[in-house]
Order: structure tokens, then sequence, then C-alpha cells
């Protein structure tokens, strides 16, 4: 069966929209995936992706290279999972009121800074952006979209495959245990936060330099929340948050390309429907399609024994 030009530009178009829309998806649902391995809630993606949302289009603006905007988001993310990392792990404090603190400072910080840098509320000046990659039939990609792809298999290897995921897995799992090993289960539990922070950053540098060129206030629109659906549909797996990640992003990119492809302007009318599609595919996918096993010494704080 042959297709026509529309319904083939159509495909092209949900794809690529896929892709972009399901990138930061992955790459935070990864993120919290090792801060949750090693035992600690990460409810802050949202706030994190937030400020590498901003830090990718500052560094941008001020430095004009769209890579330093990359390498500073990392770093802004690393910094703000840092405090949760102190908070959670050093000072036993509880999970959510951490992650939900830092959610709020972002929202505030980023909609400050706003103001301080462009004298704007709303939406930054528009930046120089990644440089896009092409490919027949889908169209121009984020390379960050590349990088996901590679970095899902070497997470994989890390986790499963790695004395560092071992202790890892086993601090979120049986901390007691790696404590009787002589390993510091405070460490491997920071390490994981940390990368939680450095992943969600890049995923929320692909949401501004990526997929566009500008920083909106709110612009994660609880992409955080569903980053983190898609890590506990995904079962805590590098391949499970990938496809997870790229079906919630097919539901959220559906309507990016019926508003765009030629020939189907006709369904831009449902569009409110559609935008409903990602929230719904989230809570059937969590409540009724599969029951996912988190680790078993999840949010619960680890205090070392004192030796007798």
């Amino acid at each position: 069966m042959q297709l026509d030009p529309a319904t083939l530009i159509l495909f092209g178009w949900i794809i690529n929209s896929t892709l972009q829309v399901g990138t930061p998806l992955v790459l935070a649902g990864l993120g919290g995936m090792f801060s949750e391995r090693s035992g600690i809630v990460n409810i802050a993606l949202e706030g994190i992706m937030l400020m590498g949302a901003f830090a990718a289009v500052a560094a941008t603006y001020f430095t004009d290279n769209p890579w330093i905007g990359v390498l500073v988001a990392i770093i802004s993310g690393v910094l703000l999972a840092a405090v949760h990392a102190v908070i959670c792990v050093k000072l036993k404090g509880n999970h959510i009121i951490s992650g939900t603190g830092i959610l709020l400072f972002a929202a505030g910080f980023t909609t400050l800074m706003l103001f301080v840098i462009w004298g704007v509320r709303g939406v930054s000046p528009g930046v120089t952006p990644l440089p896009e990659i092409y490919l027949p039939g889908i169209g121009y990609l984020s390379p960050l979209i590349f990088i996901m792809f590679a970095l899902v298999p070497v997470c994989w290897f890390v986790l499963y495959r790695t004395p560092f995921g071992l202790r890892l897995r086993a601090a979120g799992e049986d901390p007691s245990t790696l404590d009787a090993a002589g390993i510091n289960v405070e460490k491997y539990r920071i390490y994981g936060v940390l990368l939680s922070g450095a992943f969600a950053a890049l995923g929320g540098a692909q949401l501004s330099i990526g997929f566009g060129s500008w920083f909106g206030k709110g612009m994660t629109s609880g992409q955080g929340f569903i980053a983190l659906a898609a890590m506990i549909f995904g079962n805590w797996n590098p391949i499970g948050i990938l496809i997870a990640g790229l079906f919630f992003g097919f539901t959220r990119g559906i309507n990016f390309a019926l508003q765009i492809a030629p020939g189907w302007d006709w369904l831009v009318g449902v569009g409110n429907f559609i935008q409903m599609i990602p929230y719904v595919s989230v809570i059937v996918a969590l409540g009724i399609i599969r029951r996912s096993i988190p680790p078993k010494a999840i949010a619960i704080p680890y205090i070392k024994e004192k030796e007798i």
C-alpha cells in the first residue's frame, strides 16, 4: 500500500516530535533512576529541569555558544541536586519536602532572573540553538537526541555491569549489607543524587536550546513529573525508561505534529483533547498496565550503627 505525501509528511513529523519531546523525559527519567536506585526520592526533577533550561539559555545568551550553555546547565543541575543530597543524605531530612522546596526555589529564581537579565516576565529573547542534524524523512533533530540514545546503554552498563552500579543499587536495596562490606553508603547515595541533577538539567537544556531557542516562565509544565512516571513505568531500568519516555513523548509530540504537518489542519480543533492524552496515559500506565516495585530502602535514611 502506497501512502500519500501528506501522510508520509505527518508520520515524519510525528517521529520528529516524539524524539524531540521524549528526549527530556528520558534524560530526566535516567536521572531519577540513579537517585532512587541509591535510595533517595527526587521529586525535584521538575525544578532541576527548569533550572537547566534557564541556565542553558542564559549561558548561551552571554557566550553565543550553545554547547557552553549545555555545560552550564549540567553544572547548575548538579549544584541544585547537591542541596537535595545534603538535606536528604547528610541531614536525614524528608525527601518530599526537600524536593518540593527545590522545585519552588527553581520556579521563583528563574522567574526573577528572567526580569533581572532581560527585563521580561514571560519569555526570554531568542538565543543560538544547538546545531541540528538532518535525517531524511524525519527532519532536523537536536544533537541531544543522539546523545540520549548513546547514554541509555551506557547507563545500563554502569548500573548492571560495574562495581559502581552494584554499590549504588545496594545503597537503595540493602544499605546495611553495603556498610558491612566497608562501603560508605552516604557517598553512593550522594553520587546518585548528583547524577540525577546532571541528567535532569541536560533534559532541561534540550527543552530550551535543543527543541527551541528561548526560555519561558515555567516552561517545563510538569514534564519532570512525567519523567518520574516514565521512570516508575520503566521499572527503574534504562531500557524501560527509554521506552516509557518515548511513549509519553509520542502522546505529547503528536499535537505538535498535527499543527505543523500540512493537510492535517482539520485535526487541530481537537487539540485540547490531544493535549490531555499524555496525562491520561500516565494514569493508565501507572494505575492499570503495570505495577512496579521500587528499591526496598528508598526514602529510608540510613543511620550507621555505632561500634560497641
